[in-house]
């Protein structure tokens, strides 16, 4: 269970939480132009642009959870169970595993629009990073400092949809999440206003016009509490009012420990939460046991080693 924003101030920013039942040795990892990346179908690419973001590094290969390249383009990929289909080999096609994704994207495009033409000629196979490591179901977000989409894997085929919201969490289809939002539209961040007509009604708290927002950590509630707390977010416009912002407005979907019990009796949490700057390629984050806003500047690495 995840969530995703894309979110501006005088700069641009992306992030996500990471809600999992326990900790996959993720840590944050800069992959410099010649890092040579092997594909498991789609050849070698021995030059790209330099990625960073939080990942798993398995046998010498970083496993992104998200991340952002030099260019301000970042993915994200969030938890799509039930809905995720993958495919056989297909020729004529870029036969690209899921795990495969955002380095294969990141490494070679700097907008989302040409994510969108690059999406054209691949498609996501069934092709899991180990035996000991079955696939995981994924959707992703993607954003630039101008836009955000959402491509999914499903059985008509590789789909990629307009984020007009900039928010996305899991199951069911972003689809589904847009049309759903639509029923708490009416919600406000204004004080409640009375249209029973009675003098004797009277709003007794503050927040009331958002009577309704949904407080449950569903993927269906979350995108609506997200959507609606990033519509109204206000800050001002410096990098620590901004990323500071963006940590709150994340909040607002995050899990304690205790509060989302699993069918095997574990608990999802939020483990991590992540910011990106998408103007400077700075990535931010906070885990559960630390509050403290850490920060890792790409640029302040040699991203031709």
């Amino acid at each position: 269970m995840c969530t995703a924003m894309r979110y501006h101030t005088k700069d641009h920013y992306f992030g996500r939480t990471l809600d999992v039942e326990c900790s996959y040795g993720e840590q944050v990892v800069i992959m410099p132009r010649c890092f040579p990346l092997a594909f498991r179908k789609a050849g070698e690419m021995k030059e790209h642009f330099s990625v960073m973001g939080m990942a798993t590094v398995l046998d010498g290969q970083p496993l992104f959870f998200d991340a952002v390249n030099e260019y301000g383009l970042a993915m994200a990929g969030l938890n799509f169970p039930g809905q995720a289909v993958y495919f056989p080999m297909q020729e004529g096609k870029g036969n690209i595993a899921p795990y495969e994704l955002i380095p294969y994207l990141l490494g070679q495009c700097k907008t989302v629009e040409e994510v969108r033409e690059k999406l054209k000629e691949i498609s996501i196979v069934n092709l899991p990073f180990s035996e000991a490591m079955p696939l995981t179901p994924l959707h992703w977000m993607i954003a630039d400092k101008e836009k955000s989409i959402v491509a999914e894997s499903v059985k008509e085929g590789l789909k990629v949809h307009e984020n007009p919201v900039d928010v996305m969490t899991n199951s069911p289809s972003f689809d589904y999440h847009l049309t759903h939002l639509a029923d708490y539209m009416q919600l406000s961040n204004q004080p409640a206003e009375n249209r029973l007509g009675s003098d004797a009604l009277q709003a007794y708290s503050r927040g009331m016009g958002a009577m309704g927002l949904p407080g449950d950590w569903s993927s269906a509630s979350r995108f609506v509490r997200a959507a609606f707390v990033r519509q109204n977010s206000t800050c001002e416009k410096s990098e620590l009012a901004s990323v500071s912002q963006f940590f709150h407005m994340l909040e607002a979907v995050s899990v304690p420990k205790g509060c989302m019990q699993l069918e095997d009796g574990q608990y999802q949490f939020t483990a991590y939460t992540s910011c990106m700057n998408l103007d400077r390629q700075v990535y931010y984050y906070k885990t559960y046991e630390n509050s403290r806003m850490s920060a890792v500047n790409m640029h302040r690495f040699k991203l031709d080693g």
